[in-house]
C-alpha cells in the first residue's frame, strides 16, 4: 500500500512568510512516519515547504497514493482544503487522513470536505491502526479505532479518546532524512546568517492558558530522558551541524531535575548545540537560568503575554508580572539573550493596561519581543468566552480562527495602531538607553510613536 503524508505550508506562496524566512520542518508528520516504519508499514513524505501547489499536484497525480495522510493547522488550513478538494476529484478512490490541531473541533468540517477520517489527538497508534484497517480490506467502519472521527451512512462517528503514548522514550527519531534537510539549513543561513533545526523533548503542556490550544497532546507532561535528547543532539551535529537548535516545546524548564540532567549529558558527550527555548517566569530561577546556559542556550523565550497583571491574571496564566521582569533582566545579567510574547486585545484589557505593557517592556528591556492581537481559537476557554460577541459569522471552507474576531474594548483599527505604537514606542526607548537617539532608525521609531498614539485616539473616541 502506498502511503503519503504531507502538509500545507508553501512558502513561495505566502508573501508575508518569505519576508520571515524562517521555516521549518514539519515534525509532527516526520514523527509519525518514523512510527510506521517502526512497525514495519512503509511510506512517503512530500514535504511542501519548498513546493507549490501545481507540484504537489503533478506529484499527486504521477505517483497515485492510495492513502494521503495531510498535517493541518491555522495556517495551513486553506491549502489543505484546496488539497483535499483536488485529491478528491482526480483520484476518487485515494483514502485522505486529516489530522493536526484544527481538526478536534472541526472534524465534522474536514470530513464534509473531502477527508475519509480525522484523527483526533495523538497521531502515531491511530495512524497505525487505521492503515492496518485498510490493508484488511476495511474502508468504511473504524469503531474499533480510538481517537478517529468519521461517517458511517451520513452519522458522524467519533470514537473514544485515544489514550496518549506514556512513555515517549518509544518514540523513534523523526525521518529527518526523509525531506531535504539541507534546504532548511540553507535557507536560514542565506536569511539570518546561521542555519537551525527544530527538536521536541516534550508532549502536553500542564498549564491552563485561556487562549492556548492543547487540542492535540493535551493537557499533560511527558517527555524524553535527558539522555536520549542529548544523543539525538549529538546526531545532529554529527549529520547537518546546524548552527542553532530551536526547542519547540511549550515549557522547557518545567522540571529543574530534567533540565539539570539534560546539561550534564549535553556535556558529557560533547554534544552542545546552540539553542533557543521557551519557558515561563514562575519555572525559573538562577540554577535554572545557569542549567540552560550550561547545556548551550543562548537565547530564552519568557512567556508574558501582558505587562499588566490584571490582564495576565484574566488570561489564567498564573503568573507574577514582576517575577517576569526579573528573569528577563536575569537572563540578559547572564550574558544570554531574552525575548518574550506579548498580546494585545485581551477581553477586559483596556489603554492604561497597554501602557502598563510598554512600561514593562520598557523595564524589562528584552532583546527580542514579538506582539499579535488575541484571537479566539476553537475550542480554548478564550473561544468559549467570547462566541457569543463575536462580531461576525464566517464561511468555514474560506476562513481560519485567525479572521475571527470579537467586541473588544476598542475597534479592530485602534488595535492594529497599538501594536505599532508599542514596537515603536519600545524601540525608540531602547535606542536611547544604547544612546543611538539621533540616528536615522531611532527617530523614525520616535515620529512613528507620537503618530500611532495619535491614530489611537482618533480610533477610539470615534
Amino acid at each position: 500500500m502506498k502511503i503519503l503524508f504531507t502538509h500545507g505550508y508553501f512558502i513561495h506562496e505566502d508573501e508575508k512568510e518569505q519576508k520571515i524566512m524562517k521555516p521549518y520542518p514539519p515534525l509532527g508528520i516526520l514523527y509519525i512516519s518514523a512510527w510506521l516504519e517502526k512497525h514495519n508499514i512503509s511510506n512517503d513524505i512530500f514535504d511542501t515547504t519548498f513546493s507549490k501547489l501545481n507540484l504537489f499536484k503533478a506529484y499527486i497525480l504521477k505517483e497515485k497514493p492510495e492513502v494521503v495522510a495531510i498535517y493541518t493547522n491555522l495556517m495551513t488550513k486553506l491549502n489543505v482544503l484546496h488539497m483535499m478538494n483536488f485529491i478528491r476529484e482526480e483520484l476518487a478512490d485515494t483514502f485522505v487522513i486529516i489530522g493536526g490541531p484544527d481538526v478536534r473541533h472541526n472534524k465534522a468540517e474536514y470530513l464534509q470536505a473531502g477527508a475519509n477520517v480525522a484523527v483526533i489527538g495523538e497521531g502515531e497508534e491511530t495512524m497505525r491502526e487505521v492503515v492496518e484497517t485498510l490493508e484488511q480490506g476495511n474502508k468504511s467502519e473504524f469503531g474499533h479505532i480510538t481517537g478517529l472521527a468519521y461517517f458511517s451512512d451520513s452519522e458522524l462517528i467519533t470514537t473514544a479518546e485515544r489514550i496518549r503514548i506514556k512513555s515517549v522514550d518509544e518514540l523513534p527519531l523523526p525521518n529527518r532524512h526523509k525531506i531535504n534537510m539541507q534546504q532548511y539549513l540553507d535557507t536560514w543561513k542565506r536569511n539570518h546568517g546561521k542555519s537551525a533545526m527544530t527538536v521536541s523533548t516534550q508532549r502536553g503542556c500542564p498549564y491552563t492558558c485561556k487562549w492556548c490550544s492543547t487540542a492535540v497532546y493535551g493537557q499533560s507532561y511527558r517527555r524524553r530522558s535527558p539522555k536520549l535528547v542529548a544523543e539525538e543532539l549529538k546526531y545532529l551535529k554529527e549529520v547537518y551541524n546546524p548552527d542553532t537548535v530551536w526547542f519547540v516545546d511549550d515549557v522547557f524548564s518545567v522540571s529543574h531535575k530534567w533540565l539539570e540532567q539534560f546539561a550534564e549529558e549535553i556535556n558529557k558527550i560533547d554534544a552542545k548545540i546552540p539553542f533557543e527555548c521557551i519557558t515561563r517566569a514562575d519555572r525559573m530561577n538562577e540554577d535554572v537560568v545557569d542549567w540552560l546556559k550550561k547545556a548551550g542556550c543562548f537565547r530564552i523565550w519568557i512567556g508574558a503575554e501582558s505587562g499588566s497583571q490584571k490582564v495576565v491574571d484574566l488570561m489564567d496564566r498564573r503568573v507574577d508580572v514582576n517575577q517576569v521582569r526579573e528573569m528577563i533582566q536575569l537572563t540578559r545579567k547572564k550574558n544570554m539573550e531574552a525575548g518574550t510574547f506579548i498580546m494585545l486585545g485581551y477581553p477586559g484589557e483596556d489603554e492604561e493596561d497597554i501602557k502598563e505593557t510598554v512600561r514593562h517592556l520598557k523595564e524589562s528591556n528584552p532583546d527580542h519581543f514579538t506582539i499579535t492581537i488575541a484571537y479566539p481559537i476553537k475550542g480554548t476557554s478564550l473561544y468559549n468566552e467570547v462566541e457569543a460577541i463575536q462580531t461576525k459569522t464566517l464561511d468555514w471552507n474560506k476562513s481560519t480562527d485567525r479572521d475571527r474576531d470579537f467586541k473588544r474594548a476598542y475597534s479592530r483599527k485602534y488595535y492594529s495602531y497599538a501594536v505599532r505604537w508599542v514596537e515603536n514606542e519600545v524601540r525608540w526607548y531602547k535606542a536611547k538607553l544604547a544612546g543611538k537617539r539621533f540616528t536615522k532608525k531611532s527617530l523614525s521609531h520616535f515620529a512613528k510613536a507620537i503618530i500611532l498614539k495619535r491614530l489611537m485616539f482618533i480610533a477610539r473616541i470615534s
